[in-house]
């Protein structure tokens, strides 16, 4: 069953079952029930719809905001690895030595120029740069350490080839918007419902009334944006750079 049609099933079983508790309560009062005795459930209910949508807005934002931090640390992790391959391999003999750095300063060069707008227009990897990235893997394992000076360097340099792979494989899931679509669809009708409740409490033309509806639709609707923003860390306005494989490759 898809999730949508249970969402559908369950918001039509809870209002469904609330709407009938209410008109059975209804008939069921006496003729001398006083309802100006009762306090008035509107307000009550406008604060309550704007605490809630309050607090799952705010835990939206802080999700895709940690969500875009943790995609700017994979690209500082996986270009700071890459590079501690280039300089820990400066031990080796010079052809195993310049094979490697080539191989890396290719895979850098795809990464920024090709990889990235590919990542950014649909939300993948390519193959190629999984390729460029292998290759470099190929080369640090396929080479044998002549001496106890070389063995020392050869372990961390395999270690950082490790950090890279698995830095690329989480920029592969950041690539993909965080936030599914049933949570956009309670975002969005929430901020709906929150402006609505708003005519429940019978604004009128005034300055000041005018002035304070707009200024909250406006919250509500830069919110909104934000969260969107966000929601793509490599993909929209904000978009998370490539700017750290720049500054450890100026050369790419």
């Amino acid at each position: 069953m898809s999730q949508w049609l249970v969402l559908t099933i369950a918001m039509a079983a809870v209002c469904g079952v609330v709407l009938a508790i209410t008109v059975l309560k209804e008939r069921r009062v006496g003729e001398d029930d006083d309802p100006t005795e009762t306090p008035d459930v509107i307000e009550y209910m406008t604060m309550m719809v704007g605490v809630v949508y309050a607090i799952v807005l705010g835990l939206a934002i802080a999700g895709v905001w940690e969500a875009k931090s943790s995609a700017e640390d994979t690209v500082r992790t996986e270009a700071q690895a890459l590079h501690e391959v280039s300089e820990r391999v400066q031990a080796w003999p010079a052809p195993v030595r310049d094979r490697i750095r080539a191989d890396v300063n290719s895979y850098v060069g795809h990464v920024v120029h090709k990889e990235w707008r590919v990542m950014a227009d649909r939300g993948e990897l390519t193959q190629h740069g999984a390729d460029l990235l292998d290759k470099v893997r190929a080369d640090v394992i396929g080479y044998h350490p002549r001496d106890d000076y070389e063995r020392e360097s050869y372990q961390p340099v395999v270690d950082q080839v490790g950090v890279a792979d698995g830095a690329r494989s989480a920029r592969a899931d950041a690539a993909d918007p965080t936030l599914p679509g049933v949570v956009w669809f309670g975002l969005i009708a929430g901020g709906v419902i929150s402006i609505g409740v708003m005519f429940t409490l019978q604004i009128r033309r005034s300055a000041r009334e005018l002035l304070m509806a707009g200024v909250f639709s406006a919250l509500i609707a830069f919110l909104l944006f934000l969260v969107w923003d966000f929601d793509a860390p490599f993909s929209r306005g904000l978009a998370t750079a490539a700017d750290p494989f720049f500054a450890l490759f100026p050369h790419v």
